[in-house]
Protein backbone atom coordinates (compact mmCIF):
# COMPACT_ATOMS: atom_id res chain seq x y z
CA UNK A 1 0.00 0.00 0.00
CA UNK A 2 3.44 2.27 0.12
CA UNK A 3 2.52 3.16 -3.47
CA UNK A 4 -0.39 4.92 -2.51
CA UNK A 5 1.11 7.84 -1.82
CA UNK A 6 3.17 7.63 -4.69
CA UNK A 7 0.53 8.01 -6.67
CA UNK A 8 -0.91 10.95 -4.84
CA UNK A 9 2.49 12.99 -4.97
CA UNK A 10 2.67 11.71 -9.08
CA UNK A 11 -1.02 13.46 -9.56
CA UNK A 12 -0.14 16.71 -7.29
CA UNK A 13 2.95 17.35 -9.06
CA UNK A 14 1.50 16.56 -12.41
CA UNK A 15 -0.73 19.17 -11.34
CA UNK A 16 1.53 21.60 -10.33
CA UNK A 17 3.36 21.04 -13.82
CA UNK A 18 0.22 21.87 -16.17
CA UNK A 19 -1.21 17.86 -16.71
CA UNK A 20 -4.30 17.03 -17.16
CA UNK A 21 -5.70 14.26 -14.72
CA UNK A 22 -7.76 12.80 -17.65
CA UNK A 23 -4.41 12.05 -19.48
CA UNK A 24 -3.93 9.50 -17.25
CA UNK A 25 -6.97 7.24 -19.04
CA UNK A 26 -4.50 7.60 -22.16
CA UNK A 27 -1.36 5.96 -20.33
CA UNK A 28 -0.97 2.64 -22.91
CA UNK A 29 0.73 0.72 -20.40
CA UNK A 30 1.41 -2.84 -22.12
CA UNK A 31 0.15 -6.30 -20.62
CA UNK A 32 -1.18 -3.92 -17.47
CA UNK A 33 -4.08 -7.32 -17.25
CA UNK A 34 0.14 -8.84 -15.23
CA UNK A 35 -0.18 -5.45 -12.90
CA UNK A 36 -3.32 -7.01 -11.39
CA UNK A 37 -2.26 -10.22 -11.43
CA UNK A 38 0.39 -9.73 -9.57
CA UNK A 39 -1.76 -7.65 -6.36
CA UNK A 40 -3.84 -10.68 -6.57
CA UNK A 41 -1.40 -13.34 -5.81
CA UNK A 42 -0.23 -10.70 -3.50
CA UNK A 43 -3.80 -10.73 -1.84
CA UNK A 44 -4.02 -14.30 -2.05
CA UNK A 45 -0.45 -15.30 -0.60
CA UNK A 46 -1.18 -13.38 2.79
CA UNK A 47 -4.03 -13.15 4.87
CA UNK A 48 -6.34 -10.14 4.72
CA UNK A 49 -10.00 -9.46 5.21
CA UNK A 50 -10.14 -9.96 1.41
CA UNK A 51 -8.80 -13.45 1.51
CA UNK A 52 -8.60 -14.36 4.84
CA UNK A 53 -6.93 -17.88 4.20
CA UNK A 54 -3.96 -18.63 5.99
CA UNK A 55 -1.78 -20.72 3.58
CA UNK A 56 1.39 -22.89 4.11
CA UNK A 57 4.49 -20.66 4.32
CA UNK A 58 6.31 -22.27 1.53
CA UNK A 59 2.95 -21.46 -1.13
CA UNK A 60 2.42 -18.24 0.43
CA UNK A 61 6.19 -17.57 -0.53
CA UNK A 62 6.29 -19.03 -4.14
CA UNK A 63 2.98 -16.81 -5.01
CA UNK A 64 4.51 -13.42 -3.83
CA UNK A 65 8.01 -14.52 -5.54
CA UNK A 66 5.31 -15.12 -8.54
CA UNK A 67 3.80 -12.18 -8.42
CA UNK A 68 7.42 -10.23 -8.28
CA UNK A 69 8.09 -11.71 -11.97
CA UNK A 70 4.49 -10.62 -13.13
CA UNK A 71 5.77 -6.95 -12.14
CA UNK A 72 9.26 -7.42 -13.19
CA UNK A 73 7.64 -8.31 -16.83
CA UNK A 74 5.49 -5.76 -17.02
CA UNK A 75 7.87 -3.43 -16.22
CA UNK A 76 10.11 -5.16 -18.98
CA UNK A 77 7.50 -4.31 -21.04
CA UNK A 78 6.71 -0.77 -20.63
CA UNK A 79 10.49 0.50 -20.13
CA UNK A 80 9.62 3.33 -23.20
CA UNK A 81 7.62 5.25 -20.10
CA UNK A 82 9.25 7.72 -18.27
CA UNK A 83 9.65 6.31 -14.43
CA UNK A 84 9.24 2.81 -15.29
CA UNK A 85 13.19 2.05 -15.34
CA UNK A 86 13.25 3.46 -11.96
CA UNK A 87 10.44 1.90 -11.04
CA UNK A 88 12.02 -1.68 -11.90
CA UNK A 89 15.07 -0.82 -10.68
CA UNK A 90 13.02 -0.47 -6.91
CA UNK A 91 11.29 -3.83 -7.75
CA UNK A 92 14.56 -5.90 -8.90
CA UNK A 93 16.62 -4.52 -5.29
CA UNK A 94 13.88 -5.89 -3.57
CA UNK A 95 13.33 -9.40 -5.41
CA UNK A 96 17.32 -9.68 -4.63
CA UNK A 97 16.85 -9.06 -1.38
CA UNK A 98 13.93 -11.01 -1.17
CA UNK A 99 15.83 -13.58 -2.56
CA UNK A 100 18.92 -13.58 -0.28
CA UNK A 101 17.10 -14.13 2.44
CA UNK A 102 15.13 -17.13 1.96
CA UNK A 103 11.74 -15.99 -0.05
CA UNK A 104 11.01 -13.22 2.51
CA UNK A 105 11.86 -9.16 2.81
CA UNK A 106 14.32 -8.69 5.70
CA UNK A 107 13.50 -5.65 8.19
CA UNK A 108 15.99 -4.45 10.54
CA UNK A 109 14.30 -4.73 13.80
CA UNK A 110 15.26 -1.25 14.98
CA UNK A 111 12.79 -0.01 12.00
CA UNK A 112 10.31 -2.88 12.57
CA UNK A 113 10.06 -1.09 16.39
CA UNK A 114 10.48 2.77 15.33
CA UNK A 115 7.34 1.96 12.91
CA UNK A 116 5.11 0.87 15.95
CA UNK A 117 4.68 -3.02 14.53
CA UNK A 118 4.91 -5.38 16.77
CA UNK A 119 5.73 -8.94 14.21
CA UNK A 120 8.60 -11.30 15.09
CA UNK A 121 9.35 -14.04 12.84
CA UNK A 122 7.73 -14.01 9.12
CA UNK A 123 4.50 -11.89 8.99
CA UNK A 124 3.16 -11.60 5.25
CA UNK A 125 6.17 -11.01 3.45
CA UNK A 126 8.45 -9.92 6.35
CA UNK A 127 10.31 -11.14 8.52
CA UNK A 128 12.33 -9.38 11.40
CA UNK A 129 16.15 -10.27 10.89
CA UNK A 130 18.93 -8.53 12.62
CA UNK A 131 21.49 -9.84 9.51
CA UNK A 132 20.20 -10.00 6.93
CA UNK A 133 22.27 -10.98 3.74
CA UNK A 134 22.14 -7.66 1.36
CA UNK A 135 21.26 -5.46 3.85
CA UNK A 136 20.94 -2.33 2.27
CA UNK A 137 18.71 -3.48 0.48
CA UNK A 138 16.23 -4.57 2.76
CA UNK A 139 13.60 -2.51 4.76
CA UNK A 140 15.70 -0.12 6.92
CA UNK A 141 14.18 2.69 7.72
CA UNK A 142 10.75 3.22 9.53
CA UNK A 143 8.32 5.25 7.51
CA UNK A 144 7.16 8.52 9.15
CA UNK A 145 3.26 9.00 10.54
CA UNK A 146 2.04 11.29 8.16
CA UNK A 147 2.28 8.36 5.03
CA UNK A 148 -0.76 6.78 4.34
CA UNK A 149 -0.07 3.01 5.54
CA UNK A 150 3.44 3.77 5.85
CA UNK A 151 5.22 1.52 8.13
CA UNK A 152 8.74 0.13 7.05
CA UNK A 153 10.87 0.57 3.81
CA UNK A 154 13.95 -0.11 1.62
CA UNK A 155 16.24 1.44 -0.90
CA UNK A 156 14.04 -0.33 -3.68
CA UNK A 157 10.83 0.77 -2.28
CA UNK A 158 11.54 4.29 -2.25
CA UNK A 159 13.18 3.72 -6.51
CA UNK A 160 9.83 2.53 -6.94
CA UNK A 161 7.76 5.09 -5.40
CA UNK A 162 9.84 7.31 -7.67
CA UNK A 163 9.09 5.68 -10.41
CA UNK A 164 5.69 5.28 -10.26
CA UNK A 165 5.37 9.25 -9.13
CA UNK A 166 7.27 9.73 -12.41
CA UNK A 167 5.28 8.05 -13.99
CA UNK A 168 1.50 9.35 -13.11
CA UNK A 169 3.06 12.81 -13.41
CA UNK A 170 4.22 12.55 -17.23
CA UNK A 171 1.61 10.35 -17.75
CA UNK A 172 -0.65 13.59 -17.45
CA UNK A 173 1.19 15.59 -19.33
CA UNK A 174 3.27 17.39 -16.88
CA UNK A 175 6.00 19.43 -18.39
CA UNK A 176 8.02 22.99 -16.98
CA UNK A 177 6.35 25.68 -18.34
CA UNK A 178 9.34 28.05 -18.06
CA UNK A 179 9.72 29.84 -21.29
CA UNK A 180 12.65 29.59 -23.77
CA UNK A 181 14.43 32.61 -25.33
CA UNK A 182 12.97 31.74 -28.48
CA UNK A 183 9.53 32.00 -27.47
CA UNK A 184 9.96 35.05 -25.60
CA UNK A 185 7.96 38.33 -26.82
CA UNK A 186 9.43 40.83 -28.61
CA UNK A 187 10.40 44.00 -26.68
Amino acid sequence: MFLVPAVILGVVLGLLLGGRLGRLADLELRAWWLFFAAIGLQLIAFPSPIFPVDLPQGLSTALSIASYVCLVAVTALNLRLPGMAIAGLGMLANLAAILANGGHMPALPGAIREAGLTHHGVYNNSVAEASPRLSWLVDRWAAPDWILFGNVFSVGDVMLAIGVAVLVCAAMGAGLRGRSPATEPAA
